[in-house]
């Protein structure tokens, strides 16, 4: 593997306060390569989606070290951090958490006005990545004119517009029935086949293991094997 995309090195995790103190993540060291579709799995309260806020810079570790791109986030400040999700990770979630009043292509276009690219080529750009999930026949609908698995699909494309290094995928296909959460899996794994680019999906369905380079699985805060 060359240099990780994304790198976590012995993190703990604790959430909460005193007696309510719970220790979510012990220990956890992973690396995210280039080209590479990886699962993480694991029952109900493993610390899946901690790891993943963590790794995605949502959450500090309370111990051990998180690297995007090389970069250590060891006492990086709450800007310095919003670059780094900015400027290198795609999040994708169960909810999609598409704005209503925006149009596909708006939806898309918002991550690339938040960088203050210029509104037509980001317009140009949002309309390329939804030909490239198969809905540029729905880029004037807006959400909810749109199935779960469109509002997916528009879920995605806002994920990899800004070309992200990695795309961290909590339960994207929870919401879905077996075929449209099939379909998502397999645009995910298409994008995982780009080298600069890497892909980690929290799921809990066993149907697109055959999709993935990697599985990790976790359970009480540790990694417990790796397939």
């Amino acid at each position: 593997m060359n240099e990780p995309l994304l790198e976590a090195v012995d993190v703990v995790q604790r959430l909460g306060k005193g007696a309510g103190e719970v220790r979510a993540l012990n220990g956890v060291s992973l690396a995210l390569g280039g080209g590479q579709l990886t699962l993480l799995m694991g029952p109900s309260g493993s610390g899946k989606t901690t790891l993943l806020s963590v790794l995605g810079c949502i959450l500090t570790p309370t111990e051990g070290t998180v690297r995007v791109r090389g970069h250590s986030t060891v006492g990086a400040r709450p800007g310095e951090l919003a670059k780094l999700r900015r400027d290198h990770i795609g999040f994708i979630f169960q909810s999609y958490r598409l704005f209503p009043m925006l149009t596909a292509v708006d939806n898309v276009r918002l991550a690339l006005d938040i960088r203050g690219e210029d509104p037509d080529r980001a317009t140009a750009r949002a309309k390329e990545v939804l030909l490239t999930v198969g809905l540029a026949h729905k880029e004037n609908a807006f959400p909810g004119e749109l199935s779960g698995g469109e509002q997916q699909r528009v879920a995605i494309a806002r994920a990899i517009v800004g070309n992200p290094s990695a795309i961290l995928a909590d339960e994207p296909t929870g919401a879905l029935d077996s075929e449209n959460g099939l379909a998502i899996m397999k645009i995910l794994a298409k994008i995982a086949k780009d080298p600069s680019r890497g892909v980690m999906v929290v799921t809990h369905d066993p149907r697109i293991l055959p999709l993935a380079d990697r599985v990790i699985y976790i359970e009480d805060g540790r990694i417990s094997r790796e397939a």
